[in-house]
């Protein structure tokens, strides 16, 4: 049986229904879904679709998750129709916060919504955190100052693009960029403007339709220390960058 039948039977098995009672409700025989849940049939995609109203579960989840390992109550619903898995704690009660390591990145567009990737990473708690989800993103490239490489920078769940402060700092997930650490400008009806605190990168605009998550800044974690000479070498990019931007003004006039 594949795991979309074996959700049926579980899911019909918990509301203690018949076979002809879930059929009627998807407006199909009894003998018809009869093969959907024993598996010698595989549904057309608007049966998923009922599938996925009747039950209220992402289709996502109805073909690619075992269900019956997990409690659907505690799962948070998503407007696009994704689901995440509830706030994990740890022994003590703590957030759990997951770590995407540097590596895996890319592979972090493809796994994003597969439990089962998510379960397999590292994780981290960080007990004054609370009341929402974390996870933790490496900084890379001269894009993303004050924060240098090997820096983490831990960011809370944004589950609406209306929830967007501007000026507020975020972790956008993008289908064409990855994991990009910007500051939020504005928003239109196709689109939103970010921009880098690093003023030798222009603001540019993202497509709703290539956003994939958005985590609002919460806090940062360095794994490196801080040397004089690099701090120096910052003073004097800070300066550049600095004296750049007044010319770039003069140009302008």
């Amino acid at each position: 049986m594949s795991i979309l039948s074996e959700n049926m039977r579980y899911l019909r098995g918990q509301q203690k229904y018949s076979q002809q009672k879930i059929a009627d409700n998807l407006l199909i025989t009894r003998g018809r879904y009869a093969k959907y849940e024993d598996g010698s049939s595989e549904p057309p995609i608007e049966i998923l679709i009922r599938l996925s109203k009747y039950y209220r579960i992402s289709i996502d989840l109805l073909v690619g998750l075992d269900l019956s390992k997990y409690s659907l109550e505690k799962m948070m619903k998503l407007p696009d129709n994704r689901t995440i898995l509830p706030i994990m704690v740890d022994e003590k009660g703590e957030n759990k916060i997951e770590i995407i390591p540097e590596k895996a990145q890319m592979g972090y567009l493809q796994g994003y919504s597969d439990p089962e990737y998510i379960e397999k990473l590292q994780t981290i708690s960080l007990p004054f955190l609370r009341n929402g989800k974390f996870r933790a993103f490496p900084a890379s490239g001269d894009s993303m100052p004050p924060f240098k490489d090997g820096t983490f920078i831990v960011g809370k769940y944004v589950e609406n693009v209306s929830d967007l402060k501007k000026d507020k700092t975020y972790i956008f997930i993008t289908q064409n960029e990855g994991v990009v650490y910007k500051r939020f400008e504005k928003k239109t009806s196709k689109s939103i403007t970010v921009s880098s605190d690093n003023p030798l990168y222009k603001p540019y605009d993202i497509k709703l339709s290539e956003l994939v998550e958005i985590w609002e800044y919460a806090c940062s974690i360095n794994t490196a220390e801080f040397e004089t000479e690099t701090l120096d070498m910052m003073t004097v990019k800070e300066m550049f960058l600095s004296l750049k931007k007044e010319i770039d003004l003069i140009k302008k006039r």
